[in-house]
C-alpha cells in the first residue's frame, strides 16, 4: 500500500523554525500528505510537524554556553541519528543549526538518504573551511542571499537561490497604525523597538545593557514608549529581572512574540544581530544593531572574520549603512547616543529606509514555490 512521503527536518532556534514552518507549507502545497518529524519549534508544530525533543535544547549560542550542553546535544543528536537510520525517512532537511546538522547529515547521506539543508551557515563571513564538509554533509542546498549561489556552484555542490521567506511574509509598506492600533499605542507616540534575542544566553548579556539604555533615552524623551519582544517564559523572565532591578517605573511593554508586529509599530529599533535585523530591514525601519557574547568567544570569531560587519543589513548593501555596537563598545551610554542621533536625523533614517527597500525586493523571489520547485525531484514519484 502507498504511504504519504517521510520528511525528517532538524531546527535549531527561533529564525529556523520560523523557516521551517514556510518551508513545511511550501512542500504542502506540492504534496499534501507529507508527514514531517524531528526537531521542530512551535511554529513548525503547528505547520503540521511533529518534534521529538524540544527545539529549545538546541537553542544555544557562544563556546562556553556549547561546551557546557555538549554531553546532552551529542546524546540527542546520536539518539535521532540512530533512529533516522533504523527507520530512514524519504528525505532529510536540516534548516540552519550547521554545528548540529552537519555531522548528522553526513552519516544519513553515508546511507542514501537524500539531505538537503535550508540556509546556508555565513561560510562568506567566517570559517569559509566548512564549505568541504558541506559537499560531503548535502546532496542539496537551498540558499535564501543571491550572493551565496556562486559560491556553491564554484564548490560543485548542489544549489537553489529561493530567496527569503520573511520578504514573501511582509507587505511592501507596513501599516505602522494598524500597528499601533493593534498595541494600544498612541500615534504621537515614539516607539523604541527593543529585540535582546531569543536565546537565554542572549538575554544574559542583553536585557541588562538594553534596560539602561532604555533608561537613558527615557530620560532625554520623556515621552518615549518602549516595547520588547520575547519569545519564550525564560527569556521573559530574565528580561523582567532586569527591569525591575533596574528602572521598574520605565514605560517598557512586553509583547510574548509578535517581533515583526512590534517593529512595524516602532519609530527606531535596537536589535541583537541576528534574523532579526534582517527582519527589521524589510520592514524599514531604520535601526541600531549591537550584540555582546563572552569574551573568548569574540576573540576567536574576530580572528576568523573575513567581513567588517556582523549585520545582515550591512552585508547585503556591502557598505556601512546601520550603526553596529558591539562587545566592549556595547555600552548603555553609546547605544543611547547612537539612537539618539538616527531618532534626530530624518535623512539618515530615509537613506537606510531607500536601502531596506531595495534589498526586500530583491529578496521577495516567491519562495514557496521555489523551494517546491527544489524539492520536486527529491519527492515527485513518492508525494501523493
Amino acid at each position: 500500500m502507498a504511504r504519504n512521503v517521510r520528511i525528517a527536518v532538524v531546527a535549531g532556534e527561533a529564525s529556523g523554525d520560523l523557516l521551517g514552518s514556510h518551508l513545511i507549507h511550501a512542500v504542502h502545497q506540492r504534496c499534501p500528505g507529507a508527514q514531517f518529524y524531528g526537531i521542530a519549534g512551535p511554529k513548525m508544530v503547528a505547520a503540521g510537524a511533529k518534534s521529538f525533543v524540544p527545539m529549545e535544547k538546541l537553542s544555544v549560542s557562544g563556546y562556553a554556553e556549547v561546551l557546557r550542553h555538549l554531553p546532552e546535544l551529542l546524546r540527542i543528536r546520536a539518539t535521532l541519528r540512530d533512529q533516522l537510520l533504523a527507520d530512514p525517512p524519504d528525505l532529510f532537511i536540516g534548516i540552519d543549526a550547521p554545528d548540529f546538522n552537519f555531522d548528522l547529515e553526513i552519516a544519513l547521506k553515508r546511507k542514501g538518504i537524500p539531505t538537503l539543508h535550508f540556509v546556508s551557515p555565513s561560510i562568506w563571513a567566517w570559517r569559509g573551511e566548512r564549505i568541504k564538509k558541506i559537499a560531503r554533509a548535502v546532496s542539496h542546498m537551498l540558499v535564501v542571499f543571491p550572493f551565496e549561489e556562486e559560491i556553491y556552484r564554484k564548490a560543485g555542490i548542489p544549489v537553489t537561490y529561493v530567496g527569503h521567506p520573511l520578504a514573501d511574509s511582509f507587505p511592501p509598506e507596513p501599516d505602522r497604525s494598524a500597528a499601533r492600533l493593534q498595541l494600544q499605542i498612541p500615534a504621537d507616540k515614539t516607539v523604541l523597538a527593543m529585540l535582546p534575542g531569543s536565546r537565554v544566553n542572549e538575554l544574559k548579556h542583553h536585557a541588562r545593557l538594553f534596560v539602561e539604555t532604555a533608561q537613558i533615552l527615557h530620560q532625554r524623551f520623556p515621552d518615549m514608549h518602549f516595547l520588547v519582544p520575547l519569545i519564550s517564559q525564560p527569556t521573559r523572565q530574565l528580561f523582567l529581572e532586569a527591569w525591575h532591578a533596574t528602572a521598574p517605573d520605565l514605560p517598557i511593554q512586553i509583547v510574548i512574540g509578535h517581533a515583526s508586529l512590534v517593529m512595524t509599530a516602532a519609530d527606531v529599533v535596537l536589535v541583537a544581530s541576528g534574523t532579526a535585523s534582517l527582519e527589521a530591514g524589510l520592514l524599514k525601519r531604520p535601526m541600531v544593531i549591537t550584540y555582546k557574547v563572552a569574551k573568548s568567544t569574540a576573540w576567536l570569531m574576530r580572528r576568523r572574520a573575513y567581513l567588517p560587519w556582523v549585520g545582515l543589513p550591512n552585508i547585503l548593501a556591502g557598505r556601512d549603512i546601520v550603526p553596529e555596537i558591539l562587545q566592549e563598545a556595547a555600552t548603555p551610554d553609546n547605544l543611547a547616543q547612537a539612537l539618539t542621533e538616527l531618532l534626530q536625523d530624518p535623512v539618515r533614517q530615509q537613506a537606510m529606509i531607500d536601502e531596506f527597500t531595495k534589498q526586500y525586493n530583491a529578496l521577495r523571489q516567491g519562495t514557496a514555490n521555489r523551494i517546491a520547485d527544489a524539492l520536486q525531484p527529491f519527492l515527485a514519484a513518492k508525494c501523493r
